[in-house]
């Protein structure tokens, strides 16, 4: 089991400011050109919809999902949902989404790793670039990786 990790207090206020306004309509995009939305997952004790800003990972025509704090909420919530809503702008999307085993995590966070996520996030990761498979292994059972499927 991943252990229980924090979210700085940074990210936390730069949340609420993207919260904000990517519920205004603000369409945002992170670096390397992947796109920021709001991702409302069904909390897992409370049963209420908890709404937090994420980036979503486009790799080879797949879209995926990681943390660089580690198990979070938001992480505990979709991993008991199984599934969630994206939106942007004004589009919705329902997606269905499955924590990928650490023997394929590890290569996507690799991937994460070499493109283009701001200097700020990359001190989270227990990895580097030139880490090892295992190495990458290891740190996708911290830092969770979700793959993305549409749901009709």
């Amino acid at each position: 089991m991943a252990k229980t990790s924090q979210i700085p207090m940074f990210v936390q206020l730069g949340n609420i400011l993207t919260r904000t306004l990517l519920r205004a309509g603000v369409k945002m995009v992170a670096p390397g050109g992947h796109r920021t939305y709001l991702l409302t997952v069904r909390g897992r004790k409370s049963g209420q919809p908890r709404t937090t800003p994420i980036t979503v990972i486009e790799l080879e025509g797949k879209r995926y999902l990681m943390t660089p704090f580690g198990v979070v909420d938001w992480v505990r919530n979709l991993r008991a949902a199984g599934e969630a809503v994206l939106t942007r702008g004004r589009r919705t999307e329902k997606v269905r989404a499955a924590e990928l085993p650490e023997s394929e995590g590890g290569p996507v966070l690799k991937r994460c790793l070499e493109g283009d996520i701001p200097s700020i996030l990359r001190q989270y990761f227990e990895v580097t670039p030139q880490s090892s498979r295992e190495d990458f292994e290891h740190a996708a059972r911290i830092h969770p990786v979700f793959l993305l499927q549409s749901i009709a």
